[in-house]
């Protein structure tokens, strides 16, 4: 079947599902068919009844809201004219903030998958599934997600197709495999050694050299971002703890390596010495950074790493304990874990080490993203309006793209969400949308 009737099909899929909101699916729709104008050219005025341009700042009262090409063009007063042409969106009984931010997700897999599908599910499947997920996503609110793992191309065919208009969802900033060491987090484990080796996404290394080869076939297939497992995993099939798996040496090579390719890497990180490796090296980020130590979180302050703790992930994990849904090795690191839940935030905090928002989606339902704010505030000690600065501008400016997201202001990318309550004080209010605008289209209107 040809790829396009593809595609149609799975938007027709969507609207009949209930997928997208009916002012979405005619501009979804006509964007999947290949018509000549998407629905990001069309003029829309947004009426804010209360705007949080920027979440630093704080809110301030009506405005209007004009975006043209997909880009936001001016920020006017509330009762400015609508350019000829404009379709006018009134959200004046609500708040308009900007798109948010998930630092971390896993977009082509879902929670309850059985570890052996991953012998079973091709990537073409998995992108599907990614496609599925992204909508989701996105309708939570979510413009902009970083993924931090998957099959060797799916990531990349998912992002690749949602910034040409052919599906919808967030714009995402993409890893492909992490980089792991021989039978560690991130290498295919648990089956038989002829079905390691047929299922293996070519991403272990051992030593400097071959871990610097791995960073490069990654830039060369596509990485917007390199992601190491620094330390074991809560979710692999191995019973031997989360302590460091790289040596410092690889851990230098790739960082220095990404480097010279412009690229940020990533450290799945649980264990405080793997922490620590990860931080030394210079990576941008610790994703989880569980057990961090207060002389762990020394050297992050110092070298300006980011925490993106994930707390969702460990929702996710509450919610399947004792059902029969992990295998014993991982149950019992399951159960370990959740007794430090939200610590590392309480301890960055006090550290002056700065947060990103990130939920580890994947691990836990997707389109439940905004659950983490309350357990930013619940567990781990954060204001909401600092919860929701890691998840806008923190977040933009982690990701090294502050002139492009994370503030409502003219030029930048028309990425803008609106809810019913007070985000900056009610971190539930952010668990339900009334409207949704990525990259200029409409993804959700209440």
């Amino acid at each position: 079947m040809p790829v396009r009737a593809m595609l149609a099909g799975f938007a027709a899929t969507c609207i009949l599902s209930g997928f997208w909101s009916s002012a979405a699916s005619a501009e979804a729709a006509q964007a999947v068919s290949g018509q000549a104008v998407s629905a990001a050219d069309a003029p829309v005025l947004i009426r804010a009844g209360r705007l949080i341009a920027d979440p630093r700042q704080g809110a301030s009262g009506p405005a209007s809201i004009l975006v043209e090409g997909g880009r936001i063009k001016a920020v006017l007063p509330a009762g400015a004219p609508a350019p000829a042409g404009a379709r006018v969106i009134d959200l004046s009984g609500a708040t308009v903030l900007p798109g948010l931010i998930d630092s971390h997700v896993h977009l082509t897999g879902d929670p309850d998958d059985a570890f052996w599908q991953q012998a079973v599910d091709t990537s073409e499947y998995q992108s599907l599934v990614g496609a599925k997920n992204a909508l989701l996503t996105v309708k939570a609110g979510f413009t902009t997600v970083r993924d931090l793992g998957s099959s060797k191309l799916s990531a990349f065919a998912l992002r690749d197709a949602i910034a040409r208009g052919h599906v919808p969802g967030p714009r995402i900033i993409a890893s492909g495999p992490a980089i792991s060491i021989i039978g560690g987090h991130g290498d295919v484990s648990g089956f038989r050694p002829d079905i390691v080796t047929a299922l293996g996404e070519e991403n272990v290394c051992t030593g400097p050299v071959e871990c610097a080869a791995r960073v490069r076939e990654a830039s060369r297939r596509g990485a917007d971002v390199i992601k190491i497992t620094a330390t074991g995993g809560v979710l692999s099939q191995q019973a031997r703890g989360l302590g460091m798996h790289f040596t410092s040496p690889e851990m230098a090579s790739i960082v220095d390596t990404a480097r010279a390719l412009g690229l940020k890497v990533a450290a799945h990180a649980h264990g405080d010495d793997g922490i620590r490796g990860a931080a030394e090296a210079g990576v941008t980020t610790i994703e989880h950074g569980t057990y961090s130590s207060p002389q762990t979180l020394a050297v992050m302050k110092a070298k300006g790493t980011w925490m993106v703790p994930t707390l969702m992930a460990l929702q996710g994990l509450e919610d399947r304990v004792g059902k029969d849904v992990y295998t014993p090795p991982v149950e019992k690191k399951a159960r370990d874990t959740l007794e430090m839940w939200g610590k590392q935030v309480q301890a960055s905090l006090k550290s002056g080490v700065r947060i990103a928002f990130g939920t580890d989606a994947g691990v836990f339902e997707h389109g439940r993203n905004a659950g983490e704010f309350a357990l930013m505030v619940e567990k781990g000690g954060m204001t909401q309006r600092a919860a929701l600065v890691s998840a806008t501008t923190g977040a933009a400016e982690m990701l090294g793209l502050s002139d492009e997201i994370g503030t409502i202001a003219p030029g930048k990318s028309a990425d803008i969400i609106a809810v019913s309550g007070d985000p900056l004080t009610d971190p539930r209010s952010l668990e339900a949308m009334r409207f949704v605008m990525a990259s200029g289209r409409i993804m959700a209107l209440d």
